[in-house]
């Protein structure tokens, strides 16, 4: 269920990219200085750079954009820390979230996350309270189209996946935190190209919502998505 709900919110994605390309492009821009900053800022010796990159330019991302983030991270170009924050909470209906944040203000990020939890009938948890609900593992979705199923699974093993899912839109690689950069470039270096790849937070049962506490959810990914800190939001809210 976990993958037909990522398929689905994949699609309603892909429709909203023009009207948040900014956003989309400030987020990456963030994990690029981060990942310089931790790794180095040449791709060749920095697999997680690299993956981002990828990223960047599926994007569409000016170059000028990418290599101003790069220097950003290695201190060529002056620019705030940035540090990674998540945040656990429960929203309309008990539903589970996690919310991921990368700011250079964390009181300013608390802040404005639970304000929004607030206001649209969830509340902010403290750690660990809704992580049970959900896998930490690195998720790629990849169209049937894109590869024949025995050769992605040789490819996906053999760089560290642990689970391929078949569904009706695709395939669902999903792999260990530690081995999304060498699998991300595996899948490259095969030609496989996925639809969508990230460090997820994938629910392992999913809450069914209806009427007015569904409309106050998706209220609620609409303000926190609109957050300037916010990266990534996971729920586990059923997706028909």
């Amino acid at each position: 269920m976990a993958g037909h709900s990522k398929w689905a919110k994949l699609k309603h994605f892909k429709g909203l990219v023009d009207a948040k390309r900014g956003k989309i492009f400030s987020r990456i821009s963030r994990d690029i200085t981060i990942a310089a900053k931790t790794g180095g800022g040449d791709p060749a010796m920095n697999p997680r750079l690299r993956t981002l990159l990828l990223k960047a330019r599926e994007a569409n991302m000016p170059a000028d954009n990418i290599d101003r983030a790069i220097k950003k991270g290695t201190g060529e170009l002056p620019g705030v820390i940035f540090e990674d924050a998540l945040y656990e909470g429960y929203g309309p209906g008990g539903v589970a979230l996690m919310v991921k944040v990368t700011t250079d203000n964390k009181n300013r990020a608390a802040a404005a996350v639970r304000n929004a939890f607030t206001r649209h009938g969830g509340n902010l948890a403290g750690a660990g309270a809704v992580a049970y609900h959900f896998q930490h593992a690195g998720q790629f979705l990849i169209a049937k189209d894109h590869a024949p199923e025995d050769t992605l699974l040789e490819v996906a093993l053999a760089a560290g996946a642990d689970d391929l899912i078949t569904t009706e839109e695709g395939y669902e690689v999903r792999c260990p935190p530690p081995a999304f950069d060498k699998l991300a470039n595996a899948l490259e270096e095969a030609g496989i190209k996925p639809a969508s790849s990230e460090i997820a937070y994938i629910p392992t049962t999913t809450k069914p919502l209806e009427g007015p506490e569904a409309a106050a959810l998706e209220k609620l990914h609409e303000t926190l998505d609109e957050l300037d800190d916010v990266q990534q939001i996971f729920s586990n809210e059923a997706t028909p």
